[in-house]
């Protein structure tokens, strides 16, 4: 296997360089993984420049795979910390940034585990999350990351069209729903782009698209972020139920839910996709039984 950088790439992976490694490693793209790998520099490209990533920052990437971005990454950035699940890939990937770019092997670092499990990263805190995510735990990665490490300030992700919509849909949108609400509470998020399937190995059956989520305060809340997490599952478990029939289990009765909502100064009448991440929070605060604080 030749880890030698092709002249048209630079130190970044072209199609053939994607291929000759998976063949060397004998490994198979699985749909299970969500495994689709970029072999377009310039995409890889395009996804750093989007991302913002300047020299001051330390980025966190989930999903490597054989490294297409990784590299890219790694030629800006002042740090990657690459989060991996499977063996073969994570025992590879050292092995190729250090063989295409060995002056900054030193600056990337590998942890080899479920990115769900993952609370504590080597080095200095991430300031950046870029990512491919893998399809099918997109939503819960994204969360998940966000949630534990506070200090990303700014993420990139690329992932299936249809998710990018929901992840960036505001209210009275029709997609507009639980991923929406959660993603606002941590970031502002807009749609940064558009993916097409030809730049991935193997190409997917669905189109893939960029989110940017530019990191903020939460609301002012005295409701915690479970609690609040806790209203949002409930209004969009029954899309089609006014809020007072919804939230009605998770208060107790439908009465007890509509008092919720007149407390917060929403509509019983409304539906979970006519609410901002504010209302959430407020309906939270107004839970009955709910102890002042």
């Amino acid at each position: 296997m030749s880890n030698t950088p092709s002249s048209s790439t630079g130190a970044l992976l072209g199609p053939a360089d994607i291929r000759e490694l998976a063949a060397a490693l004998g490994i198979r793209p699985t749909k299970q993984l969500g495994q689709n790998f970029v072999i377009d520099a310039n995409t890889v490209r395009r996804i750093v420049r989007t991302a913002e990533v300047t020299p001051e920052d330390v980025v966190v990437e989930v999903g490597p795979g054989l490294g297409s971005l990784t590299l890219g990454l790694l030629e800006t950035a002042d740090r990657v910390v690459a989060v991996e699940i499977d063996p073969a890939l994570a025992l590879a990937l050292p092995t190729t940034v250090e063989a295409r770019l060995p002056d900054r092997f030193g600056r990337f670092s590998l942890v080899h585990s479920d990115a769900m499990e993952v609370t504590e990263l080597p080095g200095p805190p991430p300031t950046a999350l870029v990512a491919n995510l893998p399809y099918n735990v997109a939503v819960p990665v994204l969360l998940h990351m966000l949630a534990t490490f506070p200090s990303i300030e700014r993420t990139l992700v690329m992932v299936q069209a249809e998710v990018a919509d929901r992840l960036a849909a505001v209210p009275g949108n029709k997609v507009y729903g639980v991923p929406s609400v959660k993603a606002n509470w941590y970031a502002d998020v807009k749609r940064a782009g558009a993916i097409g399937r030809n730049v991935f190995w193997p190409a997917p059956n669905v189109d893939s698209g960029l989110v940017s989520l530019v990191r903020r305060d939460p609301p002012r809340t005295t409701a915690s972020r479970a609690e609040v997490f806790a209203v949002v599952d409930a209004a969009f478990s029954q899309r089609r139920k006014t809020l007072r029939a919804a939230l009605a289990g998770w208060a107790g009765s439908a009465a007890a839910a509509e008092a919720a909502l007149v407390a917060a100064a929403v509509s019983p009448q409304a539906r979970g996709e006519a609410l901002r991440v504010e209302q959430f929070a407020a309906i939270a605060e107004n839970r009955p039984g709910r102890p002042p604080r």
